[in-house]
């Protein structure tokens, strides 16, 4: 495997799931670094300085939750946890604790590859802090406060404008509700989901070709919302 490979850190208590991400990723060009405890996973993305953490929660020594918060005390690697735990409030806590995304067991490589890339990208670009976020058709200058599809200028209310900039920040990452409430409305409205909705809505009707089928602001099911890196699959 060539030194340039992008490394990817496995923890996972299974060695067959290790041994088939290892396997799948490698096909990919990835370099894989494995663990199979909290504790090792914590030493290792010290000591090897991954560029991508795949964190099942379920670990033999602690949950996986405490290996994210640890890590998120000195590094913002890109974390993705795979975990069997598919409940809102599991997702939920585990982006709240740094997560940058999530995927449920059983999974497909195609997606958690696709995840791989975007969150990547998303790294680079927060290092580049590029001020222009652009994905497709899709140009937002969050220094301007211009938002345009097709080089055609789109008007958005100051709401609109406020929630788009909250994913264009995290683009790439899935924002959960509680999050998009407490940037856009602030503390008092958090459990206020239906204004989420609501203006995401009213978003998708202005940018989106075919606001049914979204090719930039995806839905993750009773989490939160996506905004679609350029080129992502």
């Amino acid at each position: 495997m060539s030194e340039l490979a992008t490394r990817v850190l496995v923890v996972d208590d299974e060695p067959q799931i290790r041994r088939f991400l290892r396997t799948s990723l490698g096909a990919h060009g990835y370099a894989i670094i494995e663990a199979a405890s909290g504790r090792e996973a914590i030493l290792k993305a010290s000591c090897e300085r991954p560029d991508i953490v795949i964190l099942d929660l379920g670990l033999p020594d602690m949950d996986g939750m405490e290996v994210i918060r640890s890590v998120r005390e000195w590094s913002k690697v890109p974390i993705i946890v795979l975990s069997v735990r598919g409940r809102e409030a599991d997702k939920i806590a585990a982006l709240d604790a740094g997560a940058d995304d999530y995927v449920t067991k059983p999974f497909g490589m195609g997606e958690l590859v696709a995840r791989i890339r975007a969150a990547l990208r998303n790294r680079l670009r927060n290092e580049a802090d590029e001020p222009v976020f652009r994905s497709g058709g899709l140009v937002v200058d969050l220094a301007r406060r211009i938002v345009s599809i097709d080089g055609r200028e789109i008007k958005l209310t100051p709401t609109e404008y406020d929630l788009l900039r909250v994913l264009v920040i995290n683009a790439g990452k899935v924002v959960t509700h509680q999050h998009l409430l407490r940037e856009v409305w602030g503390p008092s409205d958090v459990d206020q989901t239906h204004y989420v909705r609501v203006y995401v809505g009213q978003l998708r009707q202005k940018i989106e070709a075919d606001p049914a089928q979204p090719r930039y602001i995806l839905t993750e099911p009773a989490v939160g919302y996506r905004l679609r890196i350029a080129d992502e699959t």
